[in-house]
C-alpha cells in the first residue's frame, strides 16, 4: 500500500529534496537572503525563532511532509516546500509553502524541485489531482505556477489570513493525471536547458 505521509528522499539533476527536521533550522535562516521572499507568507524568517516556528510548524501539520530544498552543486540549504492538504480517498494534494534563495531564483533549482515532486506526486503515489494555491496578489508565484502547466480553476474570496491580519483571496490551479505526461516532458526539458546554460 502506497505511503502518502512517507517522507522520501527526492533527488533531480540539480536539486535534492530532504525531509524537514529540527535540524535545519540554521540553515534555513541563512538561506532566507532577502526578506521580500516573505511578502506573500503567513510567516516571516528574519530571527532563529523564525526559523525554529515555521519547522515547528510544518513538522506539526498531520496532512503536511515538509521538505528543504537543497542545492545539488554545492550541498546548501536554498529553500523549503511541501506537500500539504494530502487526502489519499480522493488522491489529491497540494504543492507550497514553497520559498528560495534569492540567490538561486532563475536557476534549475526550481524546476527540477517541481519535477520531483510532481513525479512523486503522480508516478509514485498516483495521485489524480495536484493543486496550488497562490495569493492573488502574488504575480510572481503565479507566472511560477502557470509556466508548469497548471490551469487557473478560480478565485476564492477570503480563504486565508495574511499576516496582518487582512483576508486573502487565492488563485487556485490545479494539474490532474491527464496533463502530467506533457507537463512531465515540458519540465525535463526545461530542466536540462536551464542546467545547459549555467
Amino acid at each position: 500500500m502506497t505511503d502518502w505521509f512517507g517522507r522520501p528522499v527526492l533527488r533531480g539533476a540539480a536539486v535534492r529534496l530532504e525531509p524537514l527536521s529540527s535540524s535545519h533550522v540554521d540553515a534555513l535562516l541563512a538561506a532566507a537572503d532577502d526578506a521580500s521572499l516573505f511578502t506573500w507568507s503567513s510567516s516571516q524568517l528574519t530571527t532563529r525563532d523564525d526559523a525554529a516556528a515555521l519547522v515547528d510548524e510544518s513538522l506539526r501539520d498531520p496532512l503536511r511532509v515538509p521538505f528543504v530544498v537543497i542545492d545539488g552543486a554545492s550541498g546548501t540549504v536554498v529553500g523549503t516546500t511541501s506537500l500539504y492538504a494530502i487526502d489519499p480517498r480522493h488522491r489529491s494534494l497540494a504543492i507550497g509553502y514553497t520559498w528560495l534563495s534569492r540567490s538561486v531564483q532563475g536557476t534549475a533549482i526550481n524546476p527540477d524541485s517541481k519535477q520531483l515532486l510532481l513525479t512523486h506526486a503522480f508516478d509514485v503515489l498516483g495521485c489524480v489531482r495536484v493543486e496550488w494555491h497562490v495569493d492573488e496578489r502574488n504575480t510572481h508565484s503565479r507566472r511560477a505556477v502557470e509556466k508548469l502547466g497548471a490551469r487557473l480553476d478560480g478565485l476564492l474570496p477570503k480563504h486565508r489570513r495574511r499576516r496582518d491580519g487582512s483576508w486573502r483571496t487565492t488563485a487556485l490551479y490545479s494539474m490532474t493525471d491527464d496533463d502530467w505526461p506533457t507537463v512531465r516532458r515540458a519540465l525535463a526539458a526545461r530542466v536540462e536547458n536551464t542546467l545547459s546554460r549555467s
